[in-house]
């Protein structure tokens, strides 16, 4: 798409664009006319955004001080200037273990991924969306908000993005700067933790296995939503982002069935036994409290 005569090409970066979310989106604002740079730690599955949609594509590693460095200096090299319209914060790392089974390396990367990355690009990157007054995201999710089970860890980790969005935004509104979190439901993507549980974890039992593929596949069992069409109301809630206006969107399905409107409504206790019925732990919770009554753990 071409740009008027005499006007500024609007410049996009997107994270984790090589799969998903990301990759749906990157293509989406280059077909409005941007000028599209998508970052992930695999370059192979991104080539057909260059190829296809004329996206620039280069390996950033969110949680690599000096990748998010070198992100910076490859915009204002392929453009000629320090400007960044669109920060969209959307690489994800899943974490799907009881709390008491997640290694210090499962959560130190959960972490460093879904929110110490967002922190250091805005930090890093912050002085180019000023100088546009543009718009930074963040793929948010229900996870951060609703207490599901065998998530502790990633739910957390959604939790605290979405509070430093919150606070970022107030914080931005000094520079002209809009902040958006999009707090996102069933999208169809491969971000589904398929790790086992460890052989020493305490719910290690056969029927455990349910419990957790249930959750490992929530939003495929649940005809979630495309992502493409998920990247075009996103793109949207970017051009039409406003100083002042709504800080949360809610993307992708059941998203604001479960992330506003139960999140609110429903008392606590009512969800926390909705969640145990719905990944099958009734039975698991009942064996574990049996066994763990007669034998003491060291």
């Amino acid at each position: 798409m071409s740009t008027p005569a005499g006007k500024r090409q609007k410049v996009a970066l997107i994270t984790g664009a090589s799969s998903g979310i990301g990759y749906a989106t990157a293509a989406e604002f280059a077909k409005r006319g941007y000028k599209v740079f998508a970052g992930a730690r695999r370059l192979e599955p991104m080539k057909s955004l260059r190829d296809n949609h004329g996206v620039i594509i280069f390996e950033l590693d969110v949680s690599n001080l000096e990748s998010v460095k070198n992100a910076k200096k490859l915009i204002i090299e392929q453009t000629g200037e320090s400007y960044l319209d669109v920060l969209y914060n959307n690489a994800g790392q899943s974490c799907t273990f009881p709390g008491l089974d997640v290694t210090d390396e499962w959560f130190k990367q959960c972490y460093e991924v879904n929110v110490f990355g967002p922190m250091r690009l805005v930090r890093e990157l912050g002085s180019l969306v000023i100088n546009a007054k543009g718009t930074i995201g963040f793929t948010g999710s229900i996870s951060g908000v609703l207490p599901f089970p065998l998530c502790s860890t990633y739910s957390s980790s959604k939790a605290a993005i979405h509070q430093y969005a919150a606070s970022l935004r107030i914080e931005m509104l000094a520079f002209d700067v809009k902040v958006i979190n999009i707090i996102t439901g069933g999208v169809k993507t491969n971000i589904s933790d398929k790790r086992d549980l460890p052989s020493s974890s305490l719910f290690n039992i056969p029927e455990m296995a349910v419990a957790l593929k249930e959750r490992q596949e929530m939003a495929a069992r649940n005809n979630p939503m495309s992502p493409e069409e998920y990247a075009r109301r996103v793109a949207n809630d970017f051009e039409s982002a406003t100083l002042g206006g709504k800080l949360n969107s809610y993307r992708g399905k059941h998203a604001t069935w479960l992330g506003f409107w139960v999140a609110l409504i429903v008392p606590r206790f009512i969800i926390e036994r909705m969640m145990i019925r719905k990944f099958k732990l009734v039975n698991i919770y009942k064996y574990l409290r049996l066994k763990y009554s007669k034998e003491k753990l060291e």
